[in-house]
C-alpha cells in the first residue's frame, strides 16, 4: 500500500508540474517576480492538495506568533514539504536555498523567477556577502525569509548543528526571527518520495526579538526548534 500511495503521488506531482510548464513562456515574457511568485503558490497549493489525496493532510499552529511585518523565518529540514508549503505559508517569502536547485525542470524556473536567495555552497565569503545583500533586498521589498541552518534534510531524531549561516544573516538583517517547526520527515521521507498518511504540523513559535548576542540567539534557536520538534515528533506517535 505505501508503494502505491508513493507512485500515486509521484505521478500526479509530475503531471501537476508538467500542466503548470505550460505558462512558463507566458510569465518570462510577463517578467514580473511578483506575479511568478502568486503563480508559484497555485502550484505550491496544488502539491498539498495531492498529499491530501494520498492520505496527508497539513495543519498550522501558533499563528498569533507571526509577526506583521518581515521576519526570518528559521525552520528545521526534514523532507522536500517544507520547501513547498513554505510558499503558501509564508506567502512573498524568500527562499535561501542551495543553487543546485534552480537546475531542476520547472521548479527550479519558478524559482529563480520568484526570485529566491540562491547560495553556491563552495563560494565561501563571496556567497556569504550575496546572502546579506539579497536578503536585505528582500527584506525592503516586505519579503519575509526562510533559512534551514541544519543545511541538509535530516532524519527526524538526529540534532545536527546550526550552521553559523544563520547568525550573521540574523546580525546582518535585525529582524525578528520566528522558528518554524515541523514533523514532515514522519510523512514524506527524507530524500525520497516515500509517502506515509498522517498529518503534517507546522508550528510557529514566538519570535526571537533582533539585537542578541550571538550565543544567547543561538541557544535559544536551537532549543526553541529541536524542543518543539521533538514534542511534535513524540505527539504524533510515530517515528521514521
Amino acid at each position: 500500500m505505501s508503494r502505491l500511495r508513493s507512485s500515486a503521488f509521484l505521478l500526479l506531482l509530475i503531471l501537476w508540474t508538467l500542466l503548470l510548464s505550460v505558462t512558463i513562456p507566458y510569465y518570462a515574457l510577463r517578467n514580473e517576480p511578483r506575479a511568478t511568485r502568486r503563480f508559484s503558490r497555485i502550484w505550491a497549493g496544488g502539491v498539498l492538495k495531492i498529499l491530501r489525496l494520498v492520505g496527508v493532510s497539513c495543519r498550522t499552529i501558533g499563528e498569533a506568533n507571526r509577526p506583521d511585518g518581515p521576519a526570518l523565518y528559521v525552520a528545521n529540514h526534514q523532507s522536500t514539504f517544507e520547501t513547498i508549503a513554505s510558499a503558501v505559508l509564508v506567502p512573498d517569502v524568500a527562499i535561501i536555498l542551495k543553487e543546485e536547485l534552480y537546475r531542476i525542470p520547472v521548479f527550479g524556473w519558478f524559482l529563480r523567477q520568484s526570485p529566491m536567495i540562491a547560495i553556491d555552497r563552495a563560494g565561501g565569503g563571496t556567497a556569504m556577502k550575496k546572502m546579506f545583500r539579497e536578503g536585505r533586498e528582500a527584506a525592503a521589498e516586505g519579503r519575509s525569509l526562510l533559512i534551514f541552518p541544519e543545511g541538509t534534510r535530516q532524519p527526524v531524531d538526529v540534532r545536527a548543528p546550526m550552521q553559523r549561516g544563520v547568525v550573521l544573516l540574523y546580525k546582518a538583517l535585525g529582524l525578528p526571527v520566528v522558528p518554524m517547526v515541523h514533523n514532515a520527515g514522519l510523512f514524506w521521507l527524507a530524500r525520497s518520495f516515500e509517502i506515509r498518511p498522517g498529518e503534517i504540523t507546522v508550528s510557529f513559535l514566538p519570535p526571537i526579538p533582533a539585537g542578541l548576542p550571538d550565543a544567547e540567539f543561538m541557544a535559544r534557536l536551537d532549543a526553541a526548534i529541536y524542543d518543539e520538534r521533538d514534542r511534535l515528533v513524540a505527539e504524533a506517535g510515530r517515528t521514521a
